[in-house]
């Protein structure tokens, strides 16, 4: 039986049973539930804090896990990012009061809090930066005014808790963070089971499927326009000068497509969504 870490709370946790319902597989019934069997597709889901997912998967106890980028490097852990998921998007970058850092190597010296202590510790080491560690378990934007810390490394979305605490972005980007499906080497196979799924999932929602009626004089200009995940399908109409197209098309392109081939001379356009994907 495949046993996969689920977030059980958090910005990532609804997102991840999303997309493993989508995916066909059984979720838990109830959010209180700590683990959950699906014994049609023979997987076991065990329900944990994103952060604690990589330690689980990368000591073997689970084969893979859906948890954040950021938590998988905060981590020294054997668990390796087999494929991003396309959610969660967020940057981890520092913050200090308004106006009062301009630049990361005024952080030298000072005192830094973080809920990530492993992934700041080793951007400090390659940036030649000297600072105090001062690790805190969530709430950070709270560190400054209590006195421990002089700026703060944190996970910012919008930056909107940031900005009500008082404080202000500065310097590079420490990361780029999104949701990924991780495994160990020795069990990868096993995440590639769950992976199949989970791309379907995310090409149903990146693409829809689109179909048109065109003449067949125009039709390499209308191909143009939608040349298809791989190639279209075209087949033939009743009246002999018109054909069908069918072809994926991005779901962020849709209506300016359908504005381009009605400009083409395109007819009966029609979108359909996508429910499952097998690429």
């Amino acid at each position: 039986m495949l046993r996969i870490a689920v977030p059980n709370k958090g910005m990532l946790a609804e997102t991840a049973n999303e997309m493993l319902q989508e995916a066909g597989y059984r979720g838990r019934g109830d959010s209180r539930e700590l683990v959950a069997i699906d014994p049609i597709n023979d997987v076991e889901f065990f329900y944990l804090r994103p952060r604690d997912i990589a330690t689980y998967v990368g000591s073997g106890v689970l084969d893979a896990g859906i948890t954040g980028r950021d938590f998988l490097l905060n981590t020294e852990s054997a668990a390796k990012e087999v494929r991003a998921l396309d959610f969660g998007d967020s940057t981890f970058r520092f913050a200090g009061p308004a106006g009062e850092f301009t630049d990361v190597n005024q952080l030298q010296g000072k005192r830094v809090a973080t809920s990530y202590t492993g992934l700041l510790g080793s951007w400090f080491a390659r940036a030649g930066i000297e600072a105090e560690l001062v690790p805190l378990e969530g709430a950070v934007e709270s560190a400054i005014r209590l006195g421990v810390a002089d700026a703060v490394a944190d996970v910012v979305s919008t930056g909107g808790t940031l900005r009500k605490a008082g404080l202000e972005v500065f310097g590079p980007v420490i990361l780029e963070s999104t949701a990924v499906l991780i495994s160990t080497p020795e069990k990868e196979h096993a995440a590639r089971r769950v992976l199949g799924r989970l791309d379907g999932v995310l090409v149903a929602r990146r693409y829809a499927i689109m179909d048109y009626d065109i003449e067949s004089s125009k039709l390499d200009a209308a191909l143009a326009i939608t040349p298809g995940f791989q190639s279209p399908t075209i087949s033939p109409l009743r009246d002999s000068d018109w054909v069908a197209v069918r072809s994926m098309v991005p779901q962020n392109e849709l209506n300016q497509v359908m504005d381009r081939l009605q400009d083409a001379g395109a007819k009966a356009i029609i979108v359909t969504a996508l429910q499952a994907v097998r690429m």
